[in-house]
């Protein structure tokens, strides 16, 4: 770098606040910040040690370069200090790659990075699959990462960090002696009688739930009132009262409300406290740069604490996958946190947590992953490569499923169905692409279940449709997508749970064509 041909370098007058390196040319006021800083392309410029502090440089041709008509670079975010020059300084933003050109010629010794992605981890730090930006044309695998968005206070952190905590919780059930025998013991005679021996798994459910609850309106109050779940937190305490199960204030003040439920069980209600109240730290830094552009008072939030809670309790490990789907066991059970538009009803971000993924062969403690997405606007961001199609489509069913269903698809997928247990589960296997479709013909499935795979399934460019209304409008010969379910509307006349059922059924997809080659099978199914 040569030195400037003007003079000496102006003292600076503030500490937190970069003054120009030329006193003989005047300097420029930051648009977004009323900060004096360096008009001077010649002298480099150490960043601003002010956090808030940017510089924002035209575009014009770059002095360092062999090549005049190289423009020089101007900051794509917001909150990072950039290079005037992409040559001869890198932004310290740890989330953002330093800038780069690829038919620049960079100054030696300044390293480059390739553009960071975003992925779906597991507690092993593994790599699940690059990131996805704006959609392309429906059907379309392609995606491409947009421009980072200004951050909306972590809300999209905040649903990760509370799924993993969901999580660590659901294993501690099954990892703890003194919670584990209340998990899974059958009690008859005078037991019978011991309202927390007989439902610990509802106040697992119930106890996962309200912490969800508790740490989201915590940090975002505006959401308070507005996050919703399947179980109620009302129970029987060992005096035959009630008590609201809930996230107290300090760990010792829990310990005595989960004891008005366990009566003498104080190991447990330790145990449980110490996890309600411990803090979960996220190591995936790329999730920073995930969030979508909307606030979190535009959003209401489902949660469905322990999806698969029958496979949850019985705990089986040793069911075989067929063609990489389980038809049952621990590894259905899941936790969904999903966030809707309140207006529309329409999914907009979601968290699918495997609490079982997988054993640590060493330790033999079971370690879980994530998956998340963004589904706003324009913006179809994902943790997930959205899965190439089968050959020959795949459906997924419940086993309690009809048989007049079971025929229509039947001769659609080559003569072989798949079956799982789970909702929540089903549709994940539609996500990963173990299956094409998930097709249930009942409404036994609720808000909760449906609501965080919905959203991931639309950044991957599919849906769930509203399987009753679909066949209508198809026989009808109304054109147009078919109607998706939404997850801001009750249904009219029900009551309790029921008022949240997803009525009619519902399809889950990925691919457009797999869903018109399912809608074209169950349309010929009476009754439908």
């Amino acid at each position: 770098m040569a030195p400037c041909p003007h003079g000496p370098v102006s003292p600076c007058p503030r500490p937190h606040v970069p003054t120009s390196p030329c006193h003989h040319i005047p300097v420029t006021t930051s648009p977004c910040h009323p900060v004096p800083t360096s008009s001077c392309p010649h002298v480099l410029m150490s960043p601003p040690p002010h956090p808030h502090v940017h510089v924002r440089v035209p575009a014009g041709p770059c002095p360092h370069s062999h090549n005049p008509d190289v423009p020089m670079s101007v900051s794509p975010h917001p909150y990072v200090p950039m290079s005037p020059c992409p040559h001869v300084s890198t932004s310290p933003h740890p989330h953002v790659p330093r800038f780069q050109r690829p038919h620049v010629t960079l100054s030696p010794g300044v390293p480059t990075y390739p553009p960071s992605s975003l992925c779906s981890r597991d507690h092993f730090g593994a790599r699940q699959g690059p990131s996805l930006g704006s959609a392309p044309p429906r059907g379309s695998p392609e995606r491409r990462v947009p421009p980072a968005r200004p951050a909306m206070g972590g809300l999209l952190q905040a649903l990760v960090g509370v799924s993993e905590k969901a999580a660590e919780l659901a294993r501690l059930c099954r990892r703890e002696e003194p919670l584990f025998q209340l998990l899974v013991a059958e009690k008859t005679g005078p037991d019978r009688n011991r309202r927390f021996l007989q439902d610990f798994k509802t106040l697992a459910d119930v106890l996962i739930q309200e912490v969800i609850k508790h740490d989201l309106g915590k940090e975002f109050p505006e959401l308070q009132g507005h996050i919703h779940g399947e179980e109620s937190n009302e129970f029987r305490d060992v005096q035959g009262g009630t008590v609201a199960v809930r996230v107290c204030a300090t760990r010792e003040d829990t310990v005595a409300l989960l004891l008005s439920v366990l009566g003498p069980e104080q190991a447990a209600a330790e145990l449980l406290a110490d996890a309600v109240h411990r803090d979960v730290v996220l190591g995936d830094v790329t999730l920073a740069g995930a969030e979508p552009g909307v606030s979190p008072r535009d959003l209401a939030v489902w949660i469905d604490p322990i999806d698969s809670t029958n496979e949850y309790i019985g705990g089986r490990e040793d069911v075989p996958p067929v063609d990489g789907i389980a038809p049952a066991g621990l590894c259905s059970a899941l936790v969904l946190v999903g966030a809707f538009d309140r207006l529309s009803g329409r999914p907009v971000l979601g968290v699918i947590n495997e609490p079982f993924f997988r054993r640590d062969p060493e330790t033999r403690r079971w370690q879980g992953r994530y998956h998340w997405d963004v589904a706003h606007g324009d913006t179809r961001l994902c943790s997930l490569s959205p899965p190439d199609p089968h050959p020959v489509p795949r459906v997924v069913l419940s086993r309690a499923e009809g048989a007049a269903v079971r025929g229509a698809l039947g001769p659609l997928c080559g003569g072989r169905l798949h079956f799982a247990a789970g909702a929540g589960y089903k549709m994940l296997c539609v996500i990963l692409g173990l299956a094409d479709a998930y097709v249930l013909s009942e409404g036994t499935t609720f808000a909760w279940d449906a609501c965080a795979p919905h959203a991931i399934l639309r950044a991957l460019g599919g849906g769930v449709v509203a399987l009753e209304g679909a066949l209508r409008a198809r026989r009808e010969g109304r054109a147009g997508d078919p109607p998706e379910l939404v997850y801001n509307r009750p249904a009219e006349g029900a009551g309790g749970a029921e008022r949240w059922a997803n009525r009619g059924g519902l399809v889950a997809y990925l691919h457009p064509q797999h869903l018109e080659a399912v809608l074209g099978a169950l349309a010929t199914v009476p009754g439908l």
